[in-house]
C-alpha cells in the first residue's frame, strides 16, 4: 500500500532550527499564550516534520517577560534575565504541549536544571533525540545572562548540526526599513552577514549573526503568519529572505 510519500517533495534541507518570538504567541493579545495560536504553529511544525525534516526549535519570551525590560526599569539586569528564561520554559511546555496533542513525540531541552519539568541539556542526548524524528524544543536560552534566544539558537543549531536556520517572523523576509511603516521598504531575496551588520538590520541580534557566519549557517527568514510556510520554503516555494555568506 501506498503511504502517499511518493507525492512528497523532497525537502531543501533535513535538519533545521525555527527560531520564533514569544510575541509570536500572543496571536492578537497583548500579553501571554494563545492556545489557537500556538496550535497553528505546531500544525506547522508537524507538517514539515511529515516531510522527514528533523526539527529543534527555540521559542523566546517576550509575551510572559522580558529581561531588557525589567532591566530597564530597575531590576538588577541578571535576576531579569533568568526571569526571561524561565519564561521561555513556560512557552516551550506550551508547544510542546500542543505538538503533543498533533501526535508528534517532543521533548523540552532546557539550559538550566528543572528535571521535574524537562530534560537538561545533553548535547548527545538531544541529538539521538532528533535522529529519532522527535521535535526537540530548546528552553532557558543558553543558560547564561545577557545572552539573547537568538544568541541561543544559533548556538544549538550549531551544536546540533543543523543545516539552516528558519527565523519565523511578521514580515516575509528582511527589508532595508520597516515595511510597516514605510511603503518604499523593499525586501532582499538574500544578503550577506556582513550586510546585516553593517546595516544594523534587525534580523537577529549580532552576536547571533556573527555566530551564524563564522560557521557558514544560512538563516532563513520567513512570515510565521502565512499559512503554510515553513513547509512552502522547504519545498522549494514561497517567499523569505537567505543570509549567507
Amino acid at each position: 500500500m501506498s503511504d502517499g510519500s511518493a507525492n512528497q517533495p523532497t525537502p531543501a534541507y533535513g535538519r533545521v532550527l525555527l527560531k520564533i518570538s514569544g510575541e509570536a504567541l500572543m496571536g492578537d493579545q497583548g500579553y501571554g499564550l494563545h492556545p489557537p495560536t500556538v496550535e497553528r504553529i505546531a500544525r506547522e511544525v508537524k507538517a514539515v516534520r511529515d516531510l522527514g525534516v528533523e526539527i529543534c526549535m527555540v521559542i523566546g519570551g517576550g509575551n510572559i517577560f522580558r529581561g531588557l525590560q525589567g532591566s530597564a526599569q530597575g531590576m538588577e539586569r541578571t535576576t531579569a534575565d533568568y526571569m526571561g528564561m524561565l519564561a521561555t520554559v513556560m512557552n516551550a511546555l506550551a508547544m510542546q504541549s500542543a505538538l503533543e496533542s498533533l501526535g508528534v513525540f517532543c521533548r523540552v531541552i532546557t539550559a538550566i536544571r528543572m528535571d521535574e519539568v524537562a530534560e537538561p541539556y545533553i548535547r548527545r542526548r538531544a541529538v539521538r533525540h532528533l535522529e529519532k524524528k522527535r521535535v526537540i524544543i530548546f528552553a532557558a536560552g543558553t543558560g547564561n545572562p545577557y545572552f539573547t534566544t537568538d544568541t541561543a539558537a544559533t548556538l544549538r543549531a550549531n551544536e546540533m548540526a543543523c543545516e539552516a536556520i528558519f527565523k519565523g517572523t511578521k514580515v516575509d523576509g528582511v527589508y532595508d526599513k520597516d515595511p510597516v511603516k514605510h511603503a518604499d521598504a523593499k525586501r532582499y531575496d538574500e544578503i550577506t552577514y556582513d550586510d546585516v551588520l553593517q546595516k544594523n538590520l534587525k534580523v537577529m541580534d549580532a552576536s547571533a549573526i556573527a555566530l551564524a557566519r563564522d560557521n557558514d549557517l544560512p538563516i532563513i527568514v520567513f512570515s510565521l503568519d502565512e499559512p503554510g510556510g515553513f513547509r512552502g520554503i522547504l519545498a522549494g516555494q514561497g517567499t523569505y529572505t537567505i543570509v549567507h555568506g
